[in-house]
């Protein structure tokens, strides 16, 4: 793929919880929004946002948190087995090997997983608050020709979180010879619509997400540098 350098100021969160985590790209509900604006900026379909988060009519209110993405990102932890992994999410190793593209059932703590399921979101994503929390900000340092420019932010990261600053490259699928699948297995091509940009994960774990101002959430789907 043809990758585009980008300087990223991030701020991440550090958890200390044992066992596998799941996190899935979730919004907080503000006061005037509608499944339906909410599928246009996120580039999904209202049929499908009342799917991933059961709903059964168009009805949803402020502090609602809301699932926009069918993928779900297991943080491998010490112990863990791709065995365990399926039974905790409801899908088979076979599905976890060919979501992740992995040749073996061999797994090591600190990678990151990527789980499809229609499973209800407080069975597999640990709960979050609904209050909006400081959202983590990247700054690009010019941006690629496939992607939107983005602005210096202006917002500060959580005092509980820790500020870095390091290189990520943002992807463009239509390229001779791309496959368009990164590392997570996302298909860029049959995902046209999806924001992702390649990382180095010993920096910023794959499926971490990040807010660029004038471009929205990007998430850490591959490995990659400058």
């Amino acid at each position: 793929m043809k990758k585009s350098l980008l300087s990223l100021v991030a701020a991440a969160a550090i958890s200390g919880a044992a066992g596998t985590q799941a996190q899935a790209e979730e919004i907080v509900v503000h006061k005037g929004d509608t499944l339906w604006g909410i599928s246009k900026e996120y580039g999904v379909t209202v049929d499908s946002l009342k799917k991933w988060n059961n709903l059964s009519s168009d009805v949803i209110h402020p502090n609602d948190l809301l699932e926009v993405s069918p993928i779900k990102y297991a943080q491998v932890r010490k112990g863990d087995t791709l065995w365990s992994i399926a039974k905790s999410y409801g899908v088979t190793v076979s599905d976890l090997k060919d979501w992740n593209k992995l040749s073996s059932d061999l797994i090591h703590p600190g990678m990151s997983l990527a789980v499809y399921t229609n499973m209800p979101a407080d069975m597999n994503v640990e709960k979050k608050s609904a209050k909006p929390a400081a959202t983590p900000v990247a700054t690009p340092a010019a941006a690629p020709a496939s992607q939107a420019a983005a602005k210096p932010a202006a917002t500060k990261p959580a005092a509980s979180s820790n500020q870095i600053t390091v290189e990520a490259t943002a992807y463009t699928a239509n390229c001779t010879g791309c496959s368009g699948i990164t590392k997570t297995g996302v298909d860029l091509k049959a995902n046209p619509n999806a924001k992702v940009i390649a990382v180095d994960p010993t920096v910023i774990p794959l499926g971490s997400k990040v807010y660029v101002e004038g471009y929205g959430y990007a998430t850490a789907e591959d490995i990659g540098g400058a």
